[in-house]
């Protein structure tokens, strides 16, 4: 790999990264950093986003913080069809099972992570190779009044099925804006939890998604799609 992109020092400089990368297809990004490009994305998901990652500077990684946090944004790749819509759900972080009193949506990682986010769109379907897809123009996004008091009221009824230890429960269909889905890289993996009786659990560890009923009415809105 090749000399590791410094950190852009502000929210303009971050911008302009991410506009001179509009346009061009992944693998070319790739070369320019040295990396191979997998055939496909099945033991690859995350390379699109550690190729984001790298070449706009982000070093945050899987840290429980946002991937610029000097800055205040997070980055989120979002992977789109020709029509512009969305592919899929988007992660945000991981979701907290257990020592959740207190925690209230203004502390939440959720609200950090989402509280400015640049999106980078990556234009090509499922069946398009992943250095064929293209990259599309970002949005630096804040969420509204309306978005934030949506994610938040989801945010609220999550937790609260999680204190109450209902959390085996909780399914995709919760939520509006954001949902709770198990996050592990296979059905093996467990993870401490309440339990229905205030004990501990086992459990699949749980990530926070943004449904793509959201990301793509956020898109629209912006891009007046």
């Amino acid at each position: 790999m090749n000399t590791p992109i410094s950190r852009p020092d502000s929210v303009a400089t971050l911008l302009n990264r991410a506009r001179q990368l509009a346009g061009q297809p992944l693998a070319a990004l790739a070369t320019e950093l040295g990396l191979s490009v997998p055939g496909n994305l099945r033991r690859d998901k995350g390379w699109i986003g550690q190729l984001l990652e790298l070449s706009l500077g982000a070093h945050a990684g899987s840290k429980p913080e946002q991937d610029f946090p000097e800055l205040g944004v997070e980055l989120k790749t979002i992977p789109l069809d020709a029509s512009a819509r969305p592919l899929e759900t988007t992660f945000v972080c991981v979701a907290p099972l257990l020592d959740i009193a207190g925690l209230t949506w203004a502390t939440s990682n959720v609200r950090n992570k989402l509280s400015r986010v640049l999106w980078v769109p990556v234009i090509g379907d499922r069946n398009t190779p992943p250095g064929a897809r293209l990259i599309g123009q970002p949005l630096l996004w804040t969420p509204s009044e309306e978005e934030e008091w949506l994610l938040r009221q989801d945010w609220e009824e999550i937790m609260e099925l999680i204190s109450l230890g209902r959390v085996q429960e909780i399914t995709a269909r919760h939520g509006q804006a954001l949902q709770l889905r198990p996050k592990a890289a296979n059905g093996r993996a467990l993870t401490d939890a309440i339990g229905p009786d205030g004990s501990r659990i086992q459990t699949r560890p749980r990530g926070f998604y943004l449904k793509t009923g959201f990301t793509s009415a956020l898109l629209a809105r912006h891009f007046m799609l």
